[in-house]
């Protein structure tokens, strides 16, 4: 997963709808990160759209649209409630 991000980043992708519904496994058991419905492609990477599944939103998009801007590091924070979901068993939040 996180060489899925770092690749999507590295060509100024945002995903910003990391969560476990949007992770397939494939028969020859490959992790594919799926659903680029809500991702962005940004020049400079940064965005000010509050799109996302709220459990696993950065509280930087919560601040009112057009006010706060937001770049990549959405994405590792999204992963970072996933991983705490898979260790765990139950959100952080």
């Amino acid at each position: 997963m996180f060489s899925a991000l770092k690749y999507c980043h590295a060509n100024r992708v945002i995903h910003r709808d990391i969560k476990p519904e949007n992770i397939m496994l494939t028969n020859d058991n490959q992790i594919k990160l799926i659903d680029f419905g809500l991702s962005k492609l940004c020049q400079d990477l940064v965005s000010s759209e509050m799109v996302g599944t709220g459990y696993y939103m950065a509280p930087e998009l919560y601040v009112s649209v057009g006010k706060c801007t937001y770049n990549e590091k959405v994405d590792i924070w999204s992963m970072g409630v996933l991983l705490y979901l898979l260790l765990c068993g139950y959100l952080p939040f």
